[in-house]
């Protein structure tokens, strides 16, 4: 099996290298399943001060990182494949995306700083812009690391048990019912009898509807997506 490549393109790799040398990402790539490749955006300015932004056309606050830095760097990797930007505005960052990104044989992900990045990179290289919540980051890097944790963890291989990935919330539509764990009891709190009860019928049907009543009340867009989508299946 060949391993998934991504890029990150960033002012800072020393912010996201730690998170891709833990946890599953490290053990994705011990185990050859992905590969990691970080590059320094300002190894692309063609300026002795390694400039990268500027003021905005137009006006206005903040910095405007350049295109030119931006293009060199992708068109140095060997392939760059799917293209990501990490942008407030950009279009959410949804479950099933992460599983169309996971598919990617090699994926570049470009990290903004500053005000914004030139929409001219976003058009020329044909890039999905993504936003991973309503809420503005200091840069994108976080938001990457976001992305790639989603994605490396889908990999066949990263996780110990493609179950555990099963039952995640949004793996299905709904979000996923609560855990317990040993003791049965602490601090007057006890788990639910049916779950200590060994029925696994009956557990599977009380995670179920806990999934549907979480979602419901949690987050009524999946809800109404999801009720519409098993309207005609009589197995749900």
């Amino acid at each position: 099996m060949t391993a998934q490549v991504i890029n990150v393109i960033t002012l800072f790799p020393e912010v996201v290298a730690p998170a891709v040398g833990v946890s599953i990402p490290a053990r994705a790539a011990e185990k050859g399943l992905v590969e990691f490749r970080l590059i320094q955006l300002r190894d692309f300015a063609t300026d002795r001060h390694r400039t990268v932004d500027d003021t905005p056309y137009g006006g206005g606050a903040g910095m405007v990182l350049k295109p030119e830095p931006i293009f060199a760097a992708v068109e140095s990797l060997p392939a760059r494949g799917r293209v990501v930007v990490m942008s407030a505005r950009g279009r959410p960052l949804t479950h099933r995306a992460v599983v169309r990104y996971s598919l990617e044989p090699v994926l570049t992900i470009v990290c903004g700083h500053y005000k914004d990045i030139d929409q001219r990179v976003v058009d020329g290289l044909e890039a999905d812009e993504v936003s991973i919540g309503d809420f503005v980051l200091s840069g994108g890097e976080p938001a990457a690391i976001c992305l790639i944790d989603a994605v490396v963890r889908l990999l066949p291989g990263a996780l110990g048990d493609h179950e555990s990935a099963a039952s995640d919330s949004h793996y299905d539509g709904l979000l996923s019912p609560p855990s317990y764990t040993r003791p049965p009891e602490v601090r007057g709190l006890a788990v639910p009898e049916v779950l200590r009860g060994g029925n696994h019928a009956a557990i599977a049907a009380w995670r179920q509807e806990q999934a549907e009543k979480l979602t419901a009340d949690r987050r009524p867009d999946l809800w109404a997506a999801w009720q519409q989508e098993h309207e005609h299946d009589p197995e749900s």
